[in-house]
């Protein structure tokens, strides 16, 4: 799945999320879910663009982090309402399911990003030693024609 099927997917998810919680019993519970579900599943929608606008790895990093969060959340909420049996478990078993697909596509996205920033950080690194021990070496050249003069 590339991430502009991924951004479409964030987007239905959040959809039939707004679309659950609009069902839900005008109750104080239910009005207090309400908003917390559609909070929670329009912003993994929402900062799911964001992270793909990031101009660094770890911005990145930062950004997916918190689309999991909130993809973890959606999913607090959605058994939530099963436990409270506020709706039938079949009209909300699907979407807890996708919230927890998300999470985890999103942690497994977050954890390539944060090797491939390793990989780059080991091997900056090992550049950095070069480049001290190129430096040392050319000192002491030096520093033998100094004395062979």
């Amino acid at each position: 799945m590339d991430s502009e099927e991924l951004k479409q997917r964030a987007k239905r998810f959040a959809h039939r999320c707004v679309k659950l919680a609009v069902a839900l019993p005008k109750t104080p519970l239910g009005n207090h879910l309400r908003g917390q579900l559609i909070r929670c599943s329009t912003s993994v929608a929402a900062n799911y663009r964001a992270t793909l606008l990031a101009q660094t790895k770890a911005a990145f990093i930062s950004k997916i982090s918190i689309v999991i969060e909130e993809a973890d959340e959606s999913e607090f909420w959605l058994e939530f309402i099963m436990d409270e049996k506020l709706m039938k478990k079949e009209k909300v078993l699907p979407l807890h399911k996708e919230a927890h697909e998300l999470a985890s596509i999103f942690i497994v996205s977050r954890r390539t990003a944060q090797k491939k920033s390793s990989i780059n950080n080991q091997q900056s690194t090992i550049l950095n030693q070069q480049s001290t021990i190129n430096n040392q070496q050319s000192t002491i050249q030096k520093g033998r024609i100094i004395i062979d003069a």
